[in-house]
């Protein structure tokens, strides 16, 4: 007996079994994608796609019921991606804890910049579904920094090393996350290229610094018994 499905999940697009089917999927979301991320969701349809990727709207019906699991479908290329950049540039990283970190910081800005203005717009239309695959995504991204940075764990100096190193990768990917959806983002190659060096550095230098055990001093508290306050 199979589960039922979740009551405001779409039915999954039908996958494709053959090559030449698959390389027409991959035209019809890549055609998706350039126009949601010019022109938005809304100016999306289907027959816009199907112009845009030299197929008919039949084509598209064949494998999609309706606009919704085309947005799906978009949603999943587009964290799928994700995954396998992130994954290829931490494997390539530099054999270092800093180089991992770096390999991170940069692999998550660039992937968010991909359609930087897109993404959020996905994550809005498709609600707890999509928001439930985009933790997926972040849960294997995490855990892929994981893997490349245990090799150098030895080189971190604060108190709980796996503690550190769950704060770095988060604030990391937060501040990724919030530069495609702020106002002013990084933009260009270059002034992305500085932003992802400094938090790759901020992150490091936090790995690298050993923590304070003792409970910071309270300037206003009274000097100790026996001491003048000078």
């Amino acid at each position: 007996m199979t589960a039922a499905a979740e009551p405001n999940s779409p039915a999954h697009y039908r996958e494709p079994r053959q090559a030449r089917s698959a390389a027409t999927l991959a035209r019809v979301l890549r055609a998706a994608e350039e126009i949601a991320s010019s022109a938005g969701l809304e100016e999306m349809t289907m027959t816009g796609v199907a112009e845009r990727a030299g197929v008919s709207v039949g084509t598209i019906y064949r494998r999609f019921e309706d606009k919704d699991q085309l947005i799906t479908a978009l949603t999943e290329r587009m964290l799928d991606r994700r995954e396998r950049y992130v994954a290829e540039q931490l494997r390539v990283a530099e054999p270092s804890l800093a180089g991992v970190l770096n390999a991170y910081a940069h692999a998550l800005l660039q992937s968010f910049a991909d359609s930087s203005n897109l993404f959020p717009e996905l994550l809005r239309a498709r609600g707890t579904g999509a928001l439930d695959r985009g933790a997926r995504t972040i849960t294997e991204i995490h855990r892929l920094l994981l893997e490349a940075a245990a090799p150098y764990s030895g080189q971190i100096r604060r108190s709980d090393p796996d503690a550190a190193l769950d704060t770095a990768a988060r604030a990391v990917l937060g501040a990724c996350f919030h530069n495609s959806v702020r106002p002013d983002p990084a933009t260009g190659q270059a002034a992305r290229d500085r932003y992802a060096n400094e938090l790759g550095h901020m992150a490091t230098a936090y790995l690298l610094t050993p923590d304070d055990q003792t409970a910071p001093a309270d300037p206003c508290a009274p000097p100790p018994r026996g001491r003048r306050s000078g």
